[in-house]
């Protein structure tokens, strides 16, 4: 009976083992880049809100409006492949913090015409920012997940900003 029960749990295991390995299959991950421009003849970022009473160092209260491309690769003259749209608003006193809602709206490739949303706290000085996909439209209806981003260029003089996306899905088909 001992040995009957042992190869149960056996054979339970490695059902679940496999059963997890095609979940972990099914998952999706792919890296895109944002360019945002602050300044110029067409920024991609635009100050639309800014408290009057705040005198903090986070500029708690300021809010701005994005559509900054998207792009493959860390230079501007990388292939576009959609757009970065939403806005992002200062929500930490004590410490850089943005509260994004972006839509990335891919218009190239299989992607073209779908969505993918992310919403969360951008705490700017990490490294690494994590934030969760809440949703999507078109290839990515019904997608959740989370995004990992990374700045990968800051300019300090002119604060434009390049930062990578790594988007991990679990869409409803392979990404």
């Amino acid at each position: 009976m001992v040995g009957s029960s042992s190869s149960k749990l056996a054979s339970s295991f490695i059902v679940l083992f496999l059963l997890f390995q095609n979940f972990l299959l099914a998952a999706g991950f792919a890296e895109w880049l944002s360019q945002r421009s602050l300044g110029g003849r067409n920024p991609t970022s635009v100050r639309v809100v800014e408290s009057s009473t705040n005198t903090l160092s986070t500029g708690f209260g300021l809010m701005s409006m994005i559509d900054d491309p998207l792009t493959e690769g860390p230079e501007m003259r990388s292939k576009l492949v959609g757009t970065v749209q939403g806005f992002y608003a200062s929500a930490l006193q004590q410490e850089l913090g943005l509260l994004m809602a972006m839509n990335f709206a891919f218009m190239d490739g299989k992607y073209n015409g779908s969505t993918i949303t992310i919403m969360g706290i951008n705490t700017v000085f990490s490294a690494v920012r994590e934030k969760p996909m809440i949703g999507g439209s078109g290839f990515f209806r019904f997608a959740r997940g989370y995004v990992k981003a990374k700045t990968h260029n800051f300019n300090v003089t002119t604060g434009n900003t390049v930062v990578e996306y790594d988007v991990h899905s679990l869409p409803h088909r392979d990404i």
